[in-house]
């Protein structure tokens, strides 16, 4: 299973970005999937997450700015982002819950990053 990664950029404050992941490969139906984050010198940090029925839930520093979503048909999964801030500079990444079969286990993918930088 791959997952690509796309939508990030420079931005100015106040700005915009749509981010992307698409996943690919031996997949028979993607499950709850993520976005996390990397900022310079820190950990990663969960961002939003979003269940295989559509229930989401947003770290409190991004609620009312940042919006996840899916489109299970494309096994993709979005996350629009809007009154970035600079410290929302950071390398973003997807991961994905999935099934390779009807009665197989779920695994795990992270994409390979996609980098969004906020700065005046």
């Amino acid at each position: 299973v791959q997952l690509q990664a796309s939508g990030g950029g420079s931005v100015q404050p106040g700005g915009s970005l749509r981010l992307s992941c698409a996943a690919s490969g031996s997949i028979f139906r993607i499950d709850a999937t993520g976005w996390y984050r990397q900022a310079p010198g820190k950990q990663r940090e969960m961002v939003a997450s979003i269940t295989l029925s559509g229930t989401t839930y947003y770290e409190d520093f991004v609620e009312g700015r940042f919006t996840i979503s899916r489109d299970n048909a494309k096994n993709t999964v979005y996350l629009q982002m809007n009154s970035l801030k600079p410290e929302d500079t950071a390398v973003y990444y997807c991961n994905v819950g999935y099934y390779t079969g009807l009665f197989s286990g779920v695994s795990d993918a992270w994409g390979q990053g996609t980098l969004v930088t906020v700065s005046s």
